[in-house]
């Protein structure tokens, strides 16, 4: 099960093969995810899970976390850059 702080690729619709995170939980089917857009190019949104694919990366974050919070997290962890150098 998905859960807040997970990073995600979005697998259908027009920003898969894009990165997210999870920042919050609207039921078993539904959650809130976030690129933040700058960084990743996916706006804040409701996204059903199954077009989610967990990259095995979890950030420390809170429930409904700001982007900015997203942007420095991301950018402490590096993961941007494991993600090219792939």
């Amino acid at each position: 099960m998905l859960d807040i702080g997970d990073v995600c690729l979005k697998v259908c619709g027009r920003e898969a093969g894009k990165l997210c995170v999870i920042i919050d939980k609207v039921n078993e089917n539904y959650v809130i995810i976030s690129g933040p857009k700058k960084l990743t190019g996916v706006r804040k949104r409701k996204c059903n899970i199954m077009h989610l694919e967990p990259i095995g990366i979890k950030l420390k974050i809170e429930k409904n976390a700001e982007d900015s919070i997203l942007e420095e997290e991301i950018k402490k962890i590096g993961i941007l850059d494991k993600i090219k150098n792939k």
